[in-house]
C-alpha cells in the first residue's frame, strides 16, 4: 500500500475511533434528546424549506424567477457527489467533460460551454464557491468537502455573479462552522484499488462568539487504463488514477447580532497520471500508396480501434500531472442602517504541471514533457462589496466587483527520435510510391548534404504572461407592486483589461523546418509533379512548434472592453400554488488572446504550402467578446400541500461571436462564431412523496445550433476543417437531457433503518468534436448510480454499499483528430477519444457526532 494510502487509513481510522470515543462518553453523560441534529434530519421535507441565494439574498426557491436546480447536502451524500463532474448526474442540461488533464475540466449548460484546453479562454459556465468566483472550470475542480448545497443557475448570470457567465453558474455553498461540537468522518474503499477517507471537526472556540471547523480528505485509486509503454521513457503502466488530498479550515466570528465574519483557507494537491486517450477509428482513406498505419511501420503500436473500451492504451512518454490549489477568503456581513453590507475578499493561487504523449502511441513522434516547460499558474485577487436591503416595497442591492488575475503559461512541444522517420514514411509514399523511413535524409529529391532531419528533443519553448483586470459596478432591484406582482431589474457596467506578453524560441532553432522549406523549393524546380503531390501535406514539415519564424520571437498585445449588461424580470403570483414570470438577460464574456502559436491559415491564398507565409506568425491573436441575449417564460408551481415542486421554463438564447475553441489535430485556436441560437425547455421537480420517499429530477430540451450564412460556413470550413452544415447542432450539445433520483428510507425496528438511493441521467446523441466529424458522434446513453446504507436511526454511523455507472455504460467524453498517426487534418483519418469512467463500486463507513 502506498505511503499516502496508509496515511489516509490512519487518519480516517483515528477520526472514527475518536468520534466513537466521544459518542460513548457523551452517551453516558447526556440524554439522547441532546443529540445534535444531523444532515438527514436537517434535509428539506417540504418545498418551503428549499432556500437559494440565486439573487444574492436568501429566498425560497419558488419565489425566484430564475431556472435553478438545487441539490441538497443529503442528496449530494446519497449520490456520492464529490466534485462538479459527479454533479452532472443530478442536473439536467449540465454536461461536464475532461481531456488531457483534470485541469481541462469543462462544464456546459444547455449545450453552451468552453473547451478547457486554452487557458486564455474564460468559462461560459461560472463556478462560485462560497461567494468567490473561480476563473476557469478546471480551477474549480476538486473535492468539494462538506457542502451545504449546490445551485445550478441556467442562463446568463453575469449581472450578480463574478464575470463571463453567459451560460450559467454553479454556485457552491460549503457548511459553515457550528457553535456546538461535531465530528463527521468516513472511510471508503472500492474496485480499482480505491481507498480514501475524510474527516471534519467543528465546534466553538469562544462560546457563541468564535467557531471553527477543519476538513481533511485523502483519496487514491489505481488507473482505469493499462498502458503499453513501448521503449519508454515512460514507466507507469496505468493511467487516469487518483491521488490527491485536500484540507480546508474555517473560522466564524460573530461578536454581535449585527456582524459576522467567515474566514476560509484551503489547500489541495494532486499528483496523478492523467489523462490518456485511446484510438476509436483507424484511417478510413489513407493517401495513395501510404501504409495504413505509419505507427506500425515505425515498430510501434497505437491501439485497437475496434475495442477501445478494453482500455488498453499506448504511450511511450509520461503524462503525469501535478496540481496545487490554495487560497484564502474573508466574508464579512454587517447590518448597517437599512441594509446589510457584505464584503468578500479572496486570493487564489492555482498551479499545474502536466504533459502528455501527443501521438498516443508507443512510437516516439511527438510529446509535451511533464515539467515546468508545460505549466499553468493563476494568481487571482478578487474583491466584491455590496449593500442590500429592503425599503418598503423595494428590495435593493448595489455593489462593485474587482478582479486582478495573473496568468503564467509555459508550453513546450517536442519531437521524438521517430519524427524524421515518420515524415519520411509519409512523404516517400506520396512521392516515390513506396514507404522509405530514410527518405528525408537520403531521398533523390533532396540533393544536399544531410537532407532534412528533426533532432530528437527539438521543438518549441513558449512563455505567455497575461494580466487581466476587471472592474464592475452592478445593481439589482425588485419592486413589489403588491403581494402578487413584482418587477426586477439588474444592471452591470464592466471594464475588462487584458495585456499579454509572449516570448517564444525553438530548441534547435527550427532548422528542420528551414531545411524542409528549402527542399520543397528544390523539389518544385526538379520535379513539379512530385511537388504537387506533396503540397497537400507539406505544412506538416513546418508545424507551428517547429517554425523558425518563432526564433527569439516576442509579442505584446492589449485590449480593453467597456460593456453594459443587465436583466429584467416580471413575476406574477396567482396564489400560494403558482407563480409565472418572463425575463430578459444580456450576457457578456470578455474577449481574449489565443495562447498558442497561430500562423496564417493553411489554404489561404497567401499561405500556400512551401511559401514563406507558412512560417509567418500572426501577431494579432485576439478573439472577440461573446454576448448573449436570453429570453425566458416560466412557471413555478407548488402542489400537493407543498410537497411537490414543479417548475418549467421556455428559453431562447441568441449568442453573438460565440467563442469556439477548435482543434485540428495540431493546434488549438479560438474562433468567433457569428451566431449561435439555443432554444428549448427546462423542467425540474422535487416531490416529497412521503416521510420515507423523495424524488428529484428534470428534463432539458436544448436545441443549440449554428446559424451561419453561406460565406460564414465556407470561412469556418477553411479555418478549422469544420464538417457540419449551416445549422448543425453544436458539439457536446445533446438535444435531450433528463435526470431522476429517488431516495427511500425503511425503518427496521425502532432503532435502525435502511436507506436506498438510485439516480440516473439520460443524454441523447451528440457530437464530441468541435469540427463535427461524424466519427466523433456519441450515441445516446444512460448513466446510473446506486447506494444502499444501513445504520441506526440517530445516524451515529452507517455502512453503505455503492456503485457508479452501474450498467458500465461506454461513452466518449471528447473525440479528436490524432494529427500524427496518419495524414494530419485528414477528415477521415485516425480518431482518438478520452473515455468516460467505467463502472466502479465499493463501500463506505460513515460516522457522525
Amino acid at each position: 500500500m502506498h505511503t499516502k494510502a496508509k496515511l489516509c487509513v490512519a487518519v480516517s481510522g483515528a477520526a472514527l475511533f475518536a468520534a466513537t470515543s466521544f459518542s460513548n462518553a457523551m452517551a453516558q453523560t447526556a440524554p439522547a434528546a441532546a443529540t445534535r441534529p444531523v444532515a438527514t434530519e436537517d434535509a428539506p421535507r417540504s418545498v418551503d424549506e428549499i432556500i437559494v441565494t440565486a439573487q444574492k439574498r436568501s429566498e425560497n426557491l419558488q419565489n425566484v424567477p430564475i431556472v435553478v436546480t438545487t441539490v441538497t447536502k443529503q442528496l449530494l451524500q446519497d449520490s456520492g457527489v464529490k466534485d462538479i463532474k459527479d454533479l452532472a448526474l443530478l442536473a439536467p442540461g449540465l454536461l461536464v467533460t475532461s481531456t488531457t488533464s483534470e485541469a481541462s475540466t469543462t462544464a456546459r449548460i444547455r449545450g453552451i460551454g468552453t473547451v478547457g484546453d486554452n487557458a486564455g479562454l474564460e468559462s461560459s459556465v461560472g463556478i462560485v464557491i462560497d461567494g468567490v468566483y473561480r476563473p476557469r472550470n478546471g480551477v474549480g475542480f476538486g473535492d468539494l468537502g462538506n457542502v451545504e448545497r449546490i445551485e445550478v443557475l441556467k442562463g446568463p448570470q453575469g449581472t450578480l455573479f463574478g464575470k463571463s457567465a453567459t451560460a450559467g453558474v454553479i454556485n457552491i455553498l460549503t457548511a459553515a462552522p457550528k457553535n456546538e461540537f461535531g465530528l463527521d468522518a468516513e472511510l471508503e474503499a472500492g474496485n480499482y484499488g480505491a481507498i480514501g477517507g475524510s474527516a471534519e471537526i467543528t465546534g466553538p472556540i469562544v462560546k457563541d462568539k468564535l467557531a471553527a471547523s477543519l476538513y481533511f480528505a485523502d483519496r487514491q485509486r489505481d488507473g482505469f487504463f493499462d498502458v503499453d509503454t513501448g521503449q519508454g521513457p515512460r514507466t507507469s503502466t496505468h493511467d487516469t488514477n487518483r491521488d490527491f488530498y485536500t484540507i480546508r479550515g474555517q473560522l466564524l466570528f460573530t461578536p454581535t447580532d449585527t456582524f459576522k465574519a467567515r474566514l476560509i483557507a484551503d489547500y489541495s494537491k494532486r499528483h496523478e497520471e492523467c489523462c490518456i486517450a485511446v484510438i476509436t477509428r483507424a484511417s478510413q482513406a489513407p493517401a495513395p500508396n501510404l501504409a495504413n498505419n505509419i505507427v506500425a511501420a515505425l515498430g510501434g503500436n497505437d491501439g485497437d480501434p475496434e475495442h477501445p473500451y478494453r482500455r488498453q492504451a499506448y504511450a511511450n512518454q509520461p503524462d503525469g500531472q501535478r496540481v496545487r490549489d490554495g487560497g484564502v477568503s474573508l466574508q464579512a456581513d454587517w447590518e448597517l442602517g437599512p441594509g446589510t453590507l457584505t464584503s468578500i475578499s479572496a486570493y487564489r493561487d492555482w498551479r499545474t504541471i502536466a504533459g502528455f504523449d501527443a501521438d498516443f502511441s508507443t512510437a516516439d513522434i511527438d510529446y509535451l514533457p511533464p515539467d515546468k516547460s508545460n505549466s499553468t499558474r493563476f494568481r487571482t485577487f478578487s474583491q466584491e462589496l455590496r449593500y442590500a436591503g429592503t425599503s418598503g416595497n423595494l428590495d435593493w442591492l448595489i455593489g462593485g466587483f474587482y478582479s486582478h488575475e495573473r496568468l503564467n503559461q509555459n508550453t513546450s512541444v517536442r519531437v521524438g527520435k521517430d519524427f524524421t522517420p515518420y515524415l519520411s514514411l509519409l512523404f516517400s509514399s506520396l512521392v516515390e510510391g513506396h514507404p522509405d523511413p530514410t527518405f528525408l535524409q537520403t531521398g533523390l529529391t533532396f540533393p544536399f548534404v544531410g537532407g532534412v532531419n528533426y533532432a530528437a528533443g527539438s521543438g518549441s519553448l513558449d512563455r505567455y504572461r497575461q494580466l487581466d483586470k476587471t472592474y464592475a459596478l452592478f445593481t439589482n432591484e425588485t419592486y413589489h407592486f403588491n403581494d402578487a406582482l413584482s418587477f426586477n431589474v439588474g444592471l452591470r457596467y464592466s471594464i475588462d483589461q487584458k495585456i499579454l506578453n509572449q516570448t517564444s524560441s525553438n530548441i534547435g532553432n527550427g532548422s528542420g523546418c528551414a531545411a524542409a522549406n528549402a527542399a520543397f523549393g528544390i523539389l518544385e524546380a526538379v520535379n513539379p509533379e512530385a511537388a504537387a503531390q506533396l503540397a497537400q501535406v507539406n505544412e506538416t514539415m513546418c508545424l507551428p512548434f517547429l517554425s523558425p519564424g518563432y526564433n527569439n520571437f516576442t509579442n505584446r498585445q492589449s485590449h480593453t472592453e467597456h460593456v453594459p449588461t443587465g436583466t429584467a424580470k416580471l413575476a406574477y403570483r396567482f396564489g400560494p400554488q403558482l407563480m409565472v414570470y418572463a425575463s430578459y438577460a444580456r450576457g457578456y464574456k470578455a474577449g481574449g488572446f489565443n495562447l498558442d502559436r497561430v500562423q496564417c491559415t493553411v489554404g489561404e491564398a497567401d499561405c500556400l504550402p512551401g511559401s514563406a507565409a507558412v512560417i509567418t506568425p500572426i501577431r494579432n491573436t485576439r478573439f472577440s467578446d461573446e454576448t448573449n441575449n436570453a429570453f425566458e417564460v416560466g412557471e413555478k408551481a407548488t402542489l400537493l400541500d407543498r410537497k411537490l415542486l414543479l417548475n418549467a421554463a421556455l428559453f431562447y438564447q441568441s449568442y453573438k461571436n460565440f467563442q469556439l475553441n477548435t482543434f485540428n489535430g495540431l493546434v488549438f485556436v479560438v474562433d468567433s462564431i457569428p451566431k449561435v441560437i439555443s432554444k428549448g425547455i427546462d423542467a425540474d421537480f422535487v416531490w416529497f412523496a412521503s416521510p420515507k420517499l423523495t424524488f428529484q429530477g428534470g428534463l432539458t430540451v436544448a436545441d443549440t445550433r449554428y446559424h451561419l450564412t453561406g460565406t460564414e460556413l465556407a470561412d469556418l470550413e477553411l479555418r478549422t476543417g469544420y464538417q457540419g452544415g449551416r445549422h448543425s447542432r453544436l458539439s457536446l450539445a445533446p438535444l435531450y437531457s433528463a435526470s431522476l433520483s429517488g431516495t427511500y428510507t425503511q425503518p427496521i425496528g425502532e432503532d435502525y433503518q435502511l436507506r436506498f438511493n438510485m439516480g440516473a441521467k439520460y443524454s441523447s446523441k451528440y457530437n464530441t468534436g468541435s469540427d463535427l466529424d461524424p466519427g466523433k458522434e456519441q450515441k445516446g446513453y444512460v448513466l446510473a448510480n446506486a447506494r444502499l446504507g444501513f445504520g441506526p436511526s440517530n445516524h451515529r454511523w452507517s455502512v453503505e454499499m455503492w456503485t457508479e455507472n452501474m450498467f458500465d455504460t461506454h461513452y466518449k467524453q471528447v473525440a479528436f483528430d490524432n494529427g500524427f498517426q496518419n495524414v494530419p487534418t485528414n477528415a477521415t483519418g485516425v480518431l482518438d477519444a478520452f473515455l468516460g469512467a467505467p463502472r466502479t463500486f465499493g463501500a463506505t463507513l460513515r460516522l457522525h457526532y
